[in-house]
């Protein structure tokens, strides 16, 4: 099951406390289910099996292909097991046959909707037994400044032994050569996710026993509260397994490696950060691997970013071949690891590998948590560097530095719709749209259908020259409001020589028949004022704004003479752009202003239709409703971030051919 591309991303801000910048929460997983149902077969007995999901119990960063695993006990006279059937919100996503390890291949495409997953598991007595976990949606936390910034650190003597009990005094911390003030200093137990990114390429074919023996040993030294994922790679990141903390399921994973393909260290290390951004205790990343590197295509320094961006540390198990790690590849290694806090280990022998285990666990699980609130407060998105020293003869290791809050994202929300050659209204994925303001190509977070109600205001010529149309006009405009909405609030003005409100926005309905059947023509044409009465007051209401407006002439006085309104053209014009509103006009006959609809509809991202007589205005009002109700919303974070007012210029299209998009065309960067 790869989800809904039209779900939308629930983005919530909240305050930062003890953390920098833009962060995403891993919610643990609920277990909601973990119970055997009664037997179909003898009368409620309990089934003699049971069914437990082991991984993930927790999400990832970013869309990533995942295993679900199921583990089946069952004592050793149960019947035959039939099926194991595995469930995403309640669709099956598919069943495992072929025996333990019990998994399927699943892509989280939207980590910030909620998922439930579950297994049913039966035999061929007719027992059943299930397992539901829950996992939580991740939560985005925008922070615009650096409230507090956390920095762990272990300390070792000379000897290489941890060291426990200093005090706070003992330490003194320097970001960007200026020394800081610590708010706490304290020992302290995190949980930790480890994460073993395992070379998986065809240079380590020859060392697999020994590739899969330093992974697994690695979990002996695990404590309850910690989690494991396993990430093998070869060019790519293959097929992730966990967060889990059931070992069983971190060693099946490992043992179903396949060693083949290139090797891409550089590029994997960097998807794997992306991943693991936001995640909560302590993220160490145990890359074991030759070293040998051809594939990569990225700058060693752009994956060092993302590492320090996701607060992850680096372990490397240098694990070469007959001649060892070369030396390009040792540098390399070496380089990774200390410019991320880590350690790097080169065990020649598998006698070797307790002892590595041991000092990566105990670096992880013992060290020292420093709070302090930086001096420099900007948002500004660059590297801090910060120096941990302590007093004595003491070897520090810390994190090298953290990376500053980015501006407060800019984030469009653009309404727009689809159609093809002969106008009619299509349907798109997000997948099949390119989106690109000002001229650079931007990434879309959120694709939905646009359902949110509509405030719109009906705006209907009500001059002289409408006299022999008005219970036609009637007519159309009562189907008009009876087909929208209940939860849609509509406004009906009417305009001759003046723009007058009949009534405000309202999901009362009555109000707008009972006004249609009091709608009464004679005078001018007060076309600019209406138009612009309407968006002023569209302006100050939230959410999805609309302006209908039906006219059968241009602006003028009754004469013929002059101008109809006090507001101009241009005065029109401007609050179009400064309110997003859609508008649809409907010019019926032959003297309307041709020119003024159809620019304000298509500046705004509406229709305008022609008529020739009002026979047909019927059928307007039903391709207006059919509009909007086929219209999509779509949301990125710019990547321009300055917050500076002007006009932005977005353009929708589409991958395929003979197809036109509909939009306002851009909008107004929000000011500081």
């Amino acid at each position: 099951m790869n989800g809904n591309p039209r779900r939308t991303w629930r983005e919530r801000s909240a305050c930062l406390v003890a953390a920098v910048g833009t962060a995403v929460v891993l919610a643990p997983a609920a277990r909601a289910l973990h119970a055997q149902s009664p037997s179909a077969a003898n009368g409620g007995d309990l089934a003699p099996f049971t069914v437990r999901i082991t991984s993930p119990l927790g999400r990832t960063g970013a869309v990533a292909r995942l295993r679900i695993v199921a583990r089946v006990e069952a004592p050793e006279q149960a019947a035959a097991l039939r099926t194991v059937k595995f469930f995403v919100d309640d669709v099956l996503l598919g069943e495992d046959l072929d025996g333990p390890p019990y998994s399927l291949e699943w892509t989280d495409e939207n980590p910030f909707e909620p998922r439930a997953l579950k297994v049913v598991a039966s035999d061929s007595s007719g027992h059943t037994a299930t397992d539901s976990i829950y996992l939580k949606a991740f939560e985005v936390v925008e922070a615009s400044q650096v409230s507090s910034v956390l920095i762990e650190a272990s300390v070792q003597d000379q000897d290489g032994r941890f060291i426990n009990g200093l005090q706070s005094r003992a330490f003194h911390l320097i970001e960007n050569g200026v020394p800081q003030t610590l708010d706490l200093v304290t020992p302290e137990t995190m949980p930790a996710t480890y994460t073993l990114l395992i070379d998986g390429s065809q240079s380590m074919q020859r060392r697999m026993d020994f590739v899969r023996q330093a992974a697994a040993r690695l979990t002996k030294y695990l404590r309850p509260q910690d989690r494991v994922i396993v990430a093998p790679f070869s060019r790519n990141v293959g097929t992730v397994t966990g967060p889990t903390n059931d070992l069983h399921t971190v060693t099946d994973a490992i043992s179903t490696i396949e060693f083949k393909g290139g090797t891409a260290i550089i590029d994997s290390l960097g998807n794997v950060a992306e991943l693991l951004a936001g995640m909560e205790g302590r993220n160490a990343v145990v890359l074991v691997t030759d070293g040998y590197d051809e594939h990569s295509t990225g700058a060693i320094e752009d994956t060092l970013q993302k590492v320090r961006t996701a607060g992850a540390t680096l372990y490397v198990i240098g694990i070469g071949g007959v001649a060892g790690i070369s030396l390009k590849g040792e540098r390399v290694l070496r380089l990774l690891a200390e410019q991320t806090g880590g350690r790097v280990f080169f065990p020649a022998r598998e006698d070797e590998l307790p002892t590595v285990h041991e000092l990566v666990a105990a670096d992880v699980q013992k060290r020292y948590l420093l709070t302090y609130t930086p001096t420099n407060q900007k948002a500004d998105g660059t590297w801090r560097k910060v120096t941990v020293e302590v007093e004595g003869a003491y070897k520090v290791k810390a994190r090298p530095g953290y990376m500053a809050p980015a501006p407060t994202p800019v984030r469009p929300a653009i309404e727009f719709t689809i159609q093809d050659r002969d106008r009619r209204l299509i349907d798109v994925a997000r997948e099949d749209l390119i989106v690109v303001e000002d001229g650079i190509e931007q990434r879309v977070d959120t694709f939905q259908e646009a359902v949110t109600p509509v405030s719109l205001v009906l705006a209907l010529d009500a001059s002289g020259s409408m006299k022999k149309s008005v219970e036609p006009a009637r007519e159309a405009a009562r189907g008009f409001v009876r087909a929208l909405r209940p939860e849609d609030r509509l406004a009906l003005v009417t305009f001759a020589d003046r723009s007058e409100f009949a009534h405000d926005l309202s999901t009362v309905r009555q109000w707008s028949l009972d006004a249609i059947d009091k709608y009464q023509v004679l005078g001018g044409t007060a076309l600019y004022d209406s138009l612009y009465d309407s968006l002023a007051r569209l302006r100050r209401v939230d959410g999805r704004r609309v302006v209908v407006v039906v006219t059968d002439g241009r602006d003028e006085n009754n004469p013929g003479t002059g101008p109809g309104s006090v507001r101009t053209r241009a005065d029109v014009s401007r609050a179009l752009k400064e309110t997003d509103t859609a508008v649809f006009a409907i010019g019926i006959g032959p003297r309307v202003d041709r020119e003024l609809l159809a620019q304000l509809a298509a500046e705004s991202g509406g229709e305008a239709y022609f008529p020739d007589d009002v026979s047909t205005l019927g059928e307007d009002y039903r391709r207006i409703v059919d509009n909007l109700r086929r219209r999509y919303v779509i949301s990125y974070s710019s990547t321009n971030t300055n917050r500076d007012g002007n006009w932005r210029s977005v353009e929708i299209r589409t991958k395929g051919d003979n197809t036109t998009v509909r939009s306002r065309g851009g909008y107004f960067a929000p000011e500081k």
